[in-house]
């Protein structure tokens, strides 16, 4: 009894005189360790009668109290001499120097802001594949097989046969074999074109298509819709155009343009996107995918659109050269 008091005598002093970290460690694995000091003395236990096993048992651990607790306060010691010195010389009361912040990417504002303006209109997210089908990238859409888009000069093709989708007019197609009228989504998204690069073009870029489905779905319906976006998007005063184009997924099909009143410019139109209603070759393919008639062309019309984000993110803020979206140079950046 009186080997294991003595143990804890030193152990603590030992501790107590410890100057550093590696010596107070050094001082645990000589007390506490497997093979140290306190273990050895447990060792001896077998050769204690039983009737003095009780208060030898007792002994130990209350030496392996103390001894713990002084490695503790110890620890917590040193720890406040080395938060003291870490800030030795420090003049505390000077201001705090301020961190630079993130904050969203340009196209990231600008989808945000469109995906608010339209889910106020009633329109929902929806969401599809990026390798796509050829069937849902083109055949549904009415694209025949001769068609530009379809050559491997212009899309991204694997071996599959899949591909990268061109555009997210294939998430309408996915949201139609598996809805019933009225629909109303967006679908944001990445699309993919093998285009070269310079200052309005890239082979990955940003689109939002539109869709909506219903029984009496007229032109105005559409006209209506983009003006109110494009203005809320760009301001009450943006004047809008319509021309008359063609897609082979819509029909009447047609281009929409905002004349852009840059400072220090004449006022000039800029195309920010394509619409037109729903080709009723594209509900027969639906219908015909489903095996029903809920997308009879005789039954519901519609209309869709598609803009590309970086091309109204350029618009928004006057930015020249596309490249500039995708190079990440903080200063630029910073100006959002």
């Amino acid at each position: 009894m009186s080997d294991i008091q003595k143990i804890q005598d030193e152990a603590v002093a030992g501790i107590l005189a410890a100057a550093d970290e590696r010596s107070l460690e050094d001082a645990r694995i000589a007390y506490l360790g497997k093979k140290g000091t306190l273990a050895g003395a447990s060792a001896g236990m077998r050769n204690i009668p039983n009737e003095e096993k009780p208060a030898f048992g007792a002994a130990l651990n209350k030496a392996r109290q103390a001894i713990t607790t002084a490695l503790d306060e110890k620890t917590k010691h040193l720890q406040e001499l080395a938060d003291k010195a870490s800030v030795a010389g420090i003049d505390l009361t000077l201001p705090g120097r301020s961190l630079p912040t993130g904050g969203l990417h340009p196209i990231t504002i600008i989808q945000d802001r469109a995906i608010q303006i339209l889910r106020r209109m009633g329109f929902a997210l929806a969401d599809g594949p990026e390798i796509e089908t050829e069937y849902h990238c083109f055949d549904a859409l009415n694209t025949p097989k001769d068609h530009p888009a379809r050559n491997e000069k212009d899309t991204f093709y694997f071996d599959s046969g899949k591909l990268l989708r061109t555009q997210t007019s294939s998430v309408q197609i996915r949201t139609m074999e598996n809805s019933t009228p009225p629909v109303r989504i967006i679908a944001p998204g990445s699309a993919y074109r093998r285009d070269d690069v310079d200052a309005t073009h890239l082979p990955v870029f940003n689109q939002l298509e539109g869709l909506y489905v219903d029984k009496d779905v007229k032109l105005g319906d559409l006209k209506g819709t983009l003006e109110y976006f494009l203005q809320a998007m760009f301001g009450d005063d943006t004047e809008v155009r319509f021309r008359p184009h063609f897609f082979p997924f819509t029909e009447p099909s047609f281009e929409i343009d905002v004349k852009l009143h840059a400072k220090g410019q004449a006022p000039k139109w800029i195309e920010v996107a394509g619409c037109g209603m729903v080709d009723p070759a594209v509900f027969s393919n639906i219908s015909g995918e489903r095996k029903d008639d809920i997308f009879d062309p005789e039954k519901v019309t519609g209309y869709a659109f598609g803009m590309g984000l970086e091309r109204l993110a350029m618009i928004q803020w006057g930015i020249k050269d596309i490249r500039a979206l995708i190079e990440n140079d903080t200063r630029f950046l910073s100006k959002f």
